[in-house]
């Protein structure tokens, strides 16, 4: 059974998050809606966004019928997009009148080192993983420092912290990126009482996965579990509510002195060779 911390001053808040929605297996949760999900059990109003609107609904649906008392609005928007972030943050604005916390939760995997990769494909990547990220701040920041205060959170990937057994150059690079952006704009922003954190999952069972098989695994999807397993020294892949308690617990007073950081949730991943077969 998953546990989840409950933090009084979330209460009330409000949470800007990108990737709300989530395909595959419905039964699963992917990063963006168990976080919404922790969220919304610590009272937190929401307004996501993803690019496909079923999705997001689906999403706030789902939610729905777990806390039907729960405030969740979703639309579709391309993050990429300058104008549709700004739309994003002021249909936020005009339902909620704040910004309390923005996390940034999209991202996008695709194969190739740099003499493989299309300068196309590297463009798409900067753009969903890196340029998101700063649009969504260049728009949310400002009303943060009108109301001294507000916590951003990224989402990063240990595979912006070391090579994880794929060759996928521009996704490295640009998550390796958004923890530097968080911590040169915290430092920025720390008078302004705004905190910018990273969270850094490591492999993480999401429905993602299955996508992340037919790519590089041929289609492999129990073949794919069982390697991600075995690279972990904990023995299994961590679920999306380690990330979202992880996110929860940034976006809160109990972290109030924490910013400019990263926090990885790796099951010790990023701190081994790679091998998992020695014994005591």
């Amino acid at each position: 059974m998953s546990r989840h911390a409950i933090y009084p001053d979330l209460k009330d808040k409000i949470v800007l998050i990108t990737g709300i929605g989530q395909n595959g297996d419905p039964a699963m949760w992917g990063n963006g809606a168990a976080t919404t999900r922790t969220f919304v059990r610590n009272g937190s109003k929401v307004f996501g966004c993803d690019l496909n609107i079923s999705t997001a609904q689906a999403t706030r649906t789902r939610l729905l019928s777990e806390f039907p008392k729960a405030s969740i609005e979703v639309i579709e928007a391309d993050v990429t997009k300058a104008n549709q972030v700004k739309s994003l943050v002021d249909a936020c604005l005009k339902k909620f009148g704040r910004i309390d916390i923005l996390v940034n939760n999209v991202g996008r995997s695709e194969k190739g080192d740099p003499a493989s990769m299309s300068e196309e494909v590297w463009d798409a990547q900067m753009d969903v993983n890196l340029k998101s990220v700063y649009l969504s701040c260049h728009f949310v920041l400002p009303i943060m420092e009108r109301q001294n205060s507000g916590v951003i959170i990224n989402i990063s990937s240990i595979a912006g912290l070391k090579y994880i057994g794929k060759p996928q150059v521009a996704y490295a690079a640009t998550k390796a990126a958004l923890i530097n952006f968080a911590r040169v704009t915290a430092v920025t922003y720390a008078p302004n009482n705004i905190r910018l954190n990273t969270v850094v999952p490591g492999l993480i069972n999401t429905p993602l996965v299955k996508g992340l098989a037919d790519k590089y695994a041929g289609g492999d999807y129990e073949g794919f579990v069982k390697q991600r397993n075995g690279q972990v020294p904990t023995g299994n892949m961590g679920s999306s509510d380690d990330v979202a308690n992880a996110v929860v617990f940034l976006s809160s007073d109990s972290a109030k002195y924490i910013t400019g950081t990263k926090l990885v949730v790796d099951g010790a991943i990023t701190g081994s060779t790679g091998r998992t077969d020695f014994k005591l």
